[in-house]
Formats: structure tokens, sequence, C-alpha cells
């Protein structure tokens, strides 16, 4: 029986080129996923052959395998939980699906749970919001045992500062300047409605919530906020900033490793 499934997935990103699968590259987490998927189905012999009779056991050709995710991390983001949709023919259960991908996928790629939902379900076209965490270490020596998952500041920045500066940011603004993408055709609107900065005695994290997210958004936007808090750039400056519209203008590019997908939202 051919179902779509929700997938809920963590992965560590470090040795990955993000989550879109691309020709030539192996090492993505949409394409470990799709391989994996693809063997499972092909040795699901219970699932009738078109034609056979109902209690005929026999492999059934294998439909091409496509994982359509939430969004598309880049390569060495990590996520805690995004969420994808797959549709299978198998008559494996649910839990089956995610004790097998868990068996067989590699050791930094979890799947949370796996569950069957409507033929209309997808998971990019019906996610109404993102949540995505940026940490940055702010202790005296190297952290060695998180340096995968944070980036390390040489002083502490401004709280204050980066709080105002973020306030500007927050709302429904053209990101264009926040933007990766130089080539972008389609709209660079979107809705930031949460942008939270907070600081334990290590590490600062930046929030963020929103509808959606550019190419490398998040990471330009914490790039800037980080040279708002060292005075580079003052928090008046954001209007301007996003009127102007040029990449160029804003701060540099935070790296990948610190940031994470926390969750994708859907309605009821």
């Amino acid at each position: 029986m051919r179902q779509n499934f929700r997938l809920t997935i963590a992965y560590d990103g470090t040795r990955y080129h993000g989550w879109e699968a691309k020709p030539g590259i192996e090492m993505t987490i949409q394409g470990k996923l799709e391989s994996v998927l693809t063997k499972m189905t092909e040795n699901d012999e219970s699932v009738p052959a078109q034609g056979c009779a109902d209690n005929t056991k026999a492999v059934v050709p294998a439909f091409p395998v496509k994982v359509i995710g939430a969004g598309r991390t880049d390569a060495g983001v990590h996520a805690k939980a995004m969420t994808a949709n797959v549709h299978l023919n198998t008559v494996m259960t649910s839990n089956d699906i995610r004790d097998y991908l868990n068996h067989y996928l590699p050791e930094d790629i979890c799947i949370q749970e796996v569950r069957i939902v409507s033929d209309r379900f997808h998971s990019r076209y019906n996610a109404i919001g993102k949540t995505y965490c940026y940490t940055c270490f702010l202790g005296p020596q190297k952290p060695v045992f998180d340096r995968k998952y944070v980036y390390k500041l040489d002083k502490t920045p401004d709280i204050a500062a980066m709080k105002k500066a973020a306030a500007y940011l927050t709302g429904t603004h053209d990101y264009a300047s926040f933007c990766g993408n130089p080539k972008m055709k389609k709209s660079t609107v979107r809705t930031v409605d949460s942008i939270k900065i907070t600081q334990d005695d290590y590490h600062l994290y930046f929030m963020y919530h929103g509808d959606g997210f550019l190419q490398h958004m998040v990471r330009i936007l914490t790039g800037t906020l980080l040279e708002a808090g060292y005075g580079k750039r003052t928090p008046e400056s954001m209007p301007e900033l996003l009127a102007a519209r040029k990449r160029a203008l804003a701060g540099f590019m935070a790296p990948a490793q610190g940031l994470c997908l926390v969750k994708v939202d859907y309605g009821s």
C-alpha cells in the first residue's frame, strides 16, 4: 500500500553538504535517507505485486523514493527536529520504518518519529513557521567537546545593543540584504516575529522564529547583530540596511556549525 509518511529527523550536519541531495555528492541528509528507503522498499517482499493474487508474495518494482524536507539546511548546519515526508509502497508499520532507518542510517542521523499522514501533507508547503537557534561560545578556553556546535567568540559583545538592533529586524520586511542567494527571483519578504538573545555563563544564544527564512539568512542576521554588539554598526542603522536590499551592506555570515534547526511548525 502506497502511503505518505511524516518523518521527524535529528542530525549532526558536520560531515554533510547540507540537506539537499546533489548530483555527484554522496554526503547529504536527503541523499542518505533516500538511499536507505530505496533499499528498504526494494527488499520489502510482503507487498503483493501488481496482477498477483492478494496472498501472493512478490517484490514490487520500487517507486523512485523522494524525501521532501521542510527546508534546506546549509552544509554543516544541524537539526534537532527537521520534518520531512515521503510516499512509500510498503506494509511496514511506522515503527518498523523508524527502526529500519535508524539501523541502517549513519550514527549522526536519527529518525525520532515516523507516522502516517494525509496524502496531501507536504512538509515544506504546509509549514507555517520555523525556529532556529544560533549558539556562540564565550568561555576562556577552547570548547573542545562542543566545537562542532558553537561559534567561539574572542570577547563578549554588548547584549543590550544587539537586542536593540534585533528589535528593528523583527517584523515583516524585505530581507534581501540578508539573503545569500544573489540570483533570488522569488519574493524576499518574510516575517520574523521573534529574535531572542540570551546569555548564560559561557554561551550566547540567538533564537529566531519566523514564517520562513532565506538562504543563509539566519547566519547573516547573526553576523550583523554581532557587529552591532561590537560597535561596528549601530542598532539605528538596521532600517536603512533593510531598505537598501543589498547583501554587501549587511554583516558577515556566521559559521555554519553554530546553527541548529530546532522545530518546524504546522497547523492543526
